[in-house]
């Protein structure tokens, strides 16, 4: 912030000017402080350091940018005694350079565009002998020349460079539109005639609205790095053969029963084996994914008999549901599905419908119940194949003589059905192809679903192989370019209440929780916002958070975390159960200075370029800085925004109607030290919007998570109350 300095040797003010002594002087509890217009920070043993000039900070296109900082970038270069930059015409940064050495503007501007961000690179570089100073030795900025281009400036070449083909024709004519002009050498860098942050942003929108290109098939950074039509022609034509090789030549089924193990399986088969597997822990399912539902009207009886021929006619319809995991003798992790006809027919009856009957009508005692089921130790058996379980949880009616349930066959209002999957074979994204085939396969008879079995259909082992065959290395250059610099083994200075053991990396799983309800009316300034900023829910979720961290960690402001992406790239893997989220570190480095406008707006661009690489598995990540899972830090802090659809929160079943009914916190399992959950239901009429804080016990007792969340939920309110973008960081 400003440095304020008071004392005795402040003075009164200026005579017969109270303008002036208004802009120089503040009084703060009855004290007058000179303000010295410069901007420090101060470090934890107290020391003051400069950063620049307050009146040399700018706001251009939304962004706030301390001009200091893009000098003191230039002045690095050897060949530059002393610069300037300004903001000129409102809309552009100049930069005068005063070089007495052959120092050409290109080669500014790759220096800037190797050091700075985009918004932050100048649009002019001027070239001086010598700038002009006023009688006191400083640079006049007032005496500086006008930034100007001429048509020579309009080419990087001695000719000019004409449109070559139809892509390169539509993009000339977008740039002289923008630029009004009417001729522009292809081989011009855009930078150079006036272009900036905001124009390629844009240019990104026109280009995919021009040439129908899906969002993550052209990144923004790329336009950045590649400023010509030429370049962007290039560009567009990748982008332009990507979707047609995404649409034209689609993967077909392979018929194989045994294959590698997909990325996503293998992170969360290893990530058990290596986080979760010492004596710590007496949670047995960590990776469990539970669906309960209740039976909340009745048209009809639901049969158990024929829920429980459903569930076998799911399960034979889709593999993955009796796949087995293992490691081979090559310490390769193996997918392996198993026939129907034998795994249905096991004598270990590992796929019966198995009945709880409840005989007190106490939810805690049901709650207890479920979380017991949830954590039996033989619930899974990845290496025979046994991955998902049915339970139908019912009451029965006590009477003083004896306990019965109404008909054996029947369930009743009220009664529940558990069905637990795990995870390694089924993601968040599954739950509604499930739960439709579900529902069919109990109307339907053997024949029909028969029918809709197709031999050729692609199936999740044909993903793996595929998944394994991609060509990967542009997105590994771009996670190395995000991580660059940033120590992946440093967390961040979260306020835990005990410390776990450098030595000694192993999770309990048992969480400390706490969950914040938003009222209605924040909720709808939230989406608002969300709407107003061309966000999504996720975007403005993510950003908020980044926010808390900074004030959570006292000032970190190099914030690296985890998240997680559906990562269903494909159409065809759109309607299909399996496992395919990935996890991706989230990097991001706030400017105190930064309104909550622009730190949001940082998060969007982050999300955005994230999303074209978001297929890149988390253990090459890993790999490529030579690490493992258990000692990562963007692992341990993780973000999540989840969006209920209708698909999901009613399961109908014949003539009878489910709901879906959200577990206790007791059944919660911590698989990070600290994450934030959002939770947005648009079919609820209230509590729309949660979110819920779920830590590990390990580090943080339950009673701090509160607190914590309560701190989280003033801000938030805070942010949606009064609605101002011009709320800092």
């Amino acid at each position: 912030g400003e440095l304020f300095v008071g004392g005795v040797g402040v003075f009164a003010g200026y005579l017969g000017r109270d303008d002036l002594t208004a802009k120089a002087l503040v009084e703060i509890d009855g004290q007058l402080f000179y303000r010295t217009g410069d901007l420090v920070t101060i470090d934890n043993n107290g020391f003051l350091h400069y950063q620049g000039r307050k009146d040399h900070q700018i706001k251009l296109h939304g962004q706030r940018i301390e001009l200091g900082e893009i000098e003191r970038c230039l002045l690095n270069i050897t060949s530059i005694s002393a610069c300037v930059v300004v903001k000129w015409s409102d809309d552009y940064l100049a930069a005068y350079v005063q070089s007495s050495f052959h120092t050409n503007e290109e080669q500014l501007r790759q220096h800037c565009q190797s050091h700075l961000p985009p918004h932050m690179i100048p649009s002019f570089f001027v070239i001086l002998d010598k700038l002009p100073l006023n009688p006191n030795g400083k640079i006049d900025r007032k005496l500086l020349p006008s930034p100007h281009f001429s048509s020579m400036q309009l080419t990087n070449s001695t000719e000019l460079l004409l449109p070559t083909n139809d892509i390169e024709v539509s993009i000339h004519h977008i740039w002289c539109e923008l630029f009004k002009q009417n001729q522009i050498s292809t081989d011009t860098n855009i930078f150079t005639i006036g272009g900036h942050s905001l124009l390629i942003m844009q240019l990104f929108h026109r280009y995919k609205i021009e040439f129908h290109l899906e969002t993550n098939t052209l990144s923004i950074t790329d336009l950045f790095q590649h400023p010509t039509i030429i370049h962007h022609a290039q560009l567009i034509q990748q982008s332009i053969n990507t979707i047609h090789t995404l649409n034209n030549s689609p993967w077909s089924s392979l018929h194989l029963i045994q294959a590698r193990a997909s990325f996503a399986q293998q992170r969360i088969y290893l990530d058990e084996q290596i986080r979760f597997s010492s004596n710590k822990t007496n949670m047995n399912n960590i990776y469990v994914i539970p669906l309960l539902y209740r039976i909340s009207s009745m048209n009809d009886h639901i049969s158990i008999t024929r829920l429980h021929h459903a569930f076998q006619s799911v399960i034979t319809k889709h593999q993955i549901l009796r796949t087995a995991l293992y490691v081979d003798t090559n310490g390769h992790i193996i997918q392996h599905y198993l026939d129907p006809n034998i795994i249905l027919n096991d004598d270990t009856k590992s796929y019966d419908l198995t009945i709880v009957n409840l005989h007190n009508d106490d939810r805690r005692h049901m709650n207890e119940i479920i979380t017991e089921i949830l954590n039996q130790a033989d619930l899974f058996d990845l290496s025979n194949g046994r991955v998902i379980r049915f339970h139908i949880i019912r009451h029965c009616h006590q009477s003083q003589d004896n306990i019965s349930c109404e008909n054996d066959d029947l369930l009743s209002e009220n009664d529940h059905i558990l069905i637990s999957i795990h995870h390694a074979m089924f993601d968040g994204a599954s739950t509604s192809v499930f739960l439709r085939d579900l529902s069919l396969a109990y109307q339907s008879d053997d024949s029909q679903v028969r029918s809709s079995m197709d031999d050729n259909s692609l199936n999740y082992i044909d993903y793996s192989v595929y998944e394994h065959a991609m060509d990967m290395s542009l997105s590994r250059e771009f996670w190395h370019s995000q991580l660059e610099g940033y120590n992946i083994e440093c967390s961040l200075s979260l306020p835990v209440d005990r410390q776990r053991s450098s030595t000694d990396q192993q999770r309990s799983g048992l969480a400390s929780t706490a969950e914040i309800s938003f009222d209605n009316k924040i909720c709808t300034s939230f989406l608002s916002y969300a709407s107003t900023h061309h966000l999504t829910l996720f975007q403005l979720g993510l950003s908020i958070f980044y926010v808390f961290l900074f004030k959570l960690t006292h000032g970190q402001t190099d914030l690296c975390i985890g998240s997680i992406n559906a990562n269903r790239y494909r159409s065809e893997l759109v309607s299909m159960i399996g496992m395919f989220v990935s996890t991706l570190p989230y990097r991001v480095e706030l400017d105190p200075h930064w309104s909550f406008n622009e730190s949001v707006q940082q998060v969007r661009e982050k999300c955005l370029s994230n999303l074209g690489h978001s297929h890149y598995p988390l253990q090459h990540i890993l790999d490529d800085n030579r690490l493992n899972q258990s000692n990562v830090s963007f692992l341990e802090t993780m973000f999540d925004f989840i969006s209920v659809s209708k698909d999901v929160e009613h399961l109908c079943l014949s003539d009878t109607n489910l709901e879906q009914i959200s577990l206790e916190q007791s059944a919660e399992v911590s698989k990070f030290d600290f994450s934030l959950r959002f939770l947005y239901n648009p079919l609820s009429d209230n509590k729309r919007l949660s979110c819920s804080f779920v830590c590990s016990h390990d580090l943080f007792e339950s009673s701090s998570v509160s607190k914590i969340a309560q701190r989280f939920q003033y801000m938030f309110e805070q942010l949606f109350q009064t609605q101002s973008s011009k709320l800092p960081v």
